[in-house]
């Protein structure tokens, strides 16, 4: 783990908070070497080797291998522009109108709708909540697009 940004780690939920549910994961049956955004001390059903937490800095970080992104909904663009540089993941996103959304579907990426029923975990103790808008997932790479067809339509 590299040098924490911000000296200290988050202490408080925030409505960035949001942790994709176990059963997607299960779901999706793919590891990731990489969790790109996790809270302080990861998410223990995510399948991921390693992670960077806010301190971190995930965007400032070198990314490697098959990575994991669930970023924060308050500041998407520069985490989708990573990912899609990146071309090697899974991202969970909400849908929008906003340019990064473009810049995701034009390039490339592979998309599923998650039903709009989906809830994410608003702690680590798997407790439901829905967000106001749809989600989906976005993949790059073979075997993560396969990934995702478990668990949506793929476009």
């Amino acid at each position: 783990m590299t040098m924490p940004l911000f000296g200290a780690e988050q202490e408080v939920v925030t409505t960035d908070d949001y942790y994709t549910p176990r059963w997607l994961f299960k779901a999706m049956g793919i590891g990731f070497d990489l969790d790109v955004a996790a809270p302080p001390g990861g998410v223990p059903w995510i399948p991921a080797d390693d992670y960077f937490t806010l301190a971190d800095d995930g965007l400032a970080q070198e990314w490697r291998g098959r990575v994991w992104m669930n970023p924060p909904f308050s500041n998407l663009e520069p985490w989708s522009a990573r990912f899609c540089n990146h071309r090697r993941g899974i991202a969970i996103l909400p849908t929008s109108k906003a340019a990064w959304f473009d810049d995701v579907w034009r390039g490339g990426a592979a998309l599923a709708m998650l039903p709009g029923t989906f809830r994410f975990n608003r702690d680590l103790r798997e407790k439901g909540s829905s967000i106001w808008m749809p989600v989906m997932l976005a993949a790059f790479e073979d075997t993560c697009i396969e990934a995702i067809s478990r668990v949506g339509r793929v476009r």
